[in-house]
Order: structure tokens, then C-alpha cells, then sequence
């Protein structure tokens, strides 16, 4: 899942001979790229930013650590915890990653027990920074689990870049509308509606919109070991 716009740039650390980079991004389009669109559940700010700080603290890890670490600045981690920014799904996923913990575990609720009723309305959706990217938990969060379920909408011709998921990790997509381009390494597989792939995605990968219309996707994905 989840990933930067295809082409962007890496940031750089800075040279030795040059001044440390400020904590804050030094313009409006650094915010937009860590700030989730208005399209992502405004209800998950509180959410991630509460089990980050716990997180973060339970691993001894300071704002400035975590930051180096994960490579989100540490302004914007320091606004996640507050609960004072949604984060797009890119970022997440990079500090789910530099704290060796699954994506899931800074979205998770409190846990009930019985039958779970998700409505559609009162899901938490995930955004990309321009919205073109939408990923949709079908899961609750608070039971041990090795697989998870997402729905996944990709905006006509857009591209989403997934970063390496844990050692082990493995999706298994199906295209209900549109179609989408799986880019895996050296491997291009184009998905019609009906379509599914399975593949190990411990490697970075890139769902691109080849169509002009918007796609539909769900994924399961399956850890190696057990999360939650």
C-alpha cells in the first residue's frame, strides 16, 4: 500500500558543512505532502496521535529520533500527537515502519468484543495529499490478526508508490472496477476489472490508473507474523 506520487524526489539529509534543516517544511507544498486531504476521516487525527505518542514512548524514542528515523519532520510528528493533523497514508506507513510496528497499529481502536458492524458512513478513510489515493479499513483493529482487509480507490490515471512492507509481507489484490497497472521490481502486470494478483510486497511497488475512469481495488494483505 501506500506510497508517494511516482517521480518524487527523496529528500536529502543536508551536508556536513551546511546548517541543520529547520524542524518545519520551509513551504506550503512540504505540508501538503505529510498533511492528509480533507477526503481522509478528520476522526483519525486524535486516533493516530495518541497511539503514536504511546508508541513512541513505550521505544524510548524522542521527536527527534523518530523523525531521523522515519524521515517525516519532526513539526509534523509533533502535530500528529496533538492530534492537530491527519497525516496522509504515506506517512503513516513511514512511521509504522521506522518504529517496526504494522500500519495498522496507529489506527487501531479500543476493543469490542461479539459481532462488528462497520457502516459505511462511519468508516476511517486514509488519504494520499491530493486525494487521488483512498484506502478504506474492512477490519477492526483490536484483535491478534496476521491479515487485514482494505478497499482501495486509485483516481483515473493517477499513481500511488508503496514502500517495502515488513519481511514476509503478501497482498493479494482483485480490480472490481477500472484498471490498474501493479509494478513490482522489473515485473508490470495490468489488472482488468475481475483481475487479482498475488505477490510478495516485502519490496517497493507502484499501483498505477491506466484507464480515465476511477479503480476499485481490495486487498488482503498477510503478515509473516502476528500483529495487534
Amino acid at each position: 500500500m501506500a506510497p508517494a506520487a511516482k517521480g518524487r524526489k527523496r529528500e536529502q539529509g543536508p551536508r556536513k558543512s551546511e546548517p541543520p534543516a529547520p524542524e518545519a517544511p520551509s513551504s506550503d507544498e512540504a505540508w501538503a505532502y505529510e498533511v492528509a486531504h480533507a477526503e481522509s476521516s478528520t476522526d483519525l487525527a486524535p486516533l493516530v496521535g495518541r497511539n503514536l505518542r504511546r508508541l513512541r514512548t513505550q521505544r524510548g524514542l524522542s521527536l527527534e529520533r523518530l523523525a531521523k528515523a522515519s524521515g517525516v519532520s519532526r513539526a509534523m510528528l509533533g502535530q500528529i500527537e496533538l492530534g492537530q493533523s491527519a497525516p496522509t497514508i504515506n506517512v503513516i506507513w513511514k512511521i509504522a515502519r521506522a518504529l517496526g510496528i504494522p500500519f495498522s497499529a496507529l489506527i487501531s481502536t479500543t476493543a469490542q468484543s461479539g459481532t462488528r458492524l462497520m457502516r459505511s458512513q462511519q468508516s476511517k478513510r486514509l488519504a494520499s495529499h491530493d486525494g487521488s489515493f483512498v484506502s478504506r479499513a474492512l477490519f477492526p483493529f483490536d484483535e491478534p490478526r496476521r491479515v487485514e482487509f482494505y478497499e482501495l480507490r486509485l483516481a483515473a490515471r493517477a499513481v500511488e508508490e508503496a514502500d517495502a512492507h515488513p519481511p514476509g509481507t503478501m497482498e493479494n489484490l482483485v480490480v472490481t472496477s477500472g484498471s490498474v497497472e501493479i509494478e513490482r521490481g522489473e515485473e508490470r502486470h495490468v489488472l482488468a476489472a475481475g483481475d487479482a494478483i498475488l505477490f510478495e510486497a516485502d519490496v517497493a511497488h507502484v499501483y498505477r490508473n491506466v484507464g480515465d475512469v476511477d479503480a476499485t481495488m481490495y486487498l488482503v494483505m498477510t503478515y509473516a507474523e502476528t500483529v495487534g
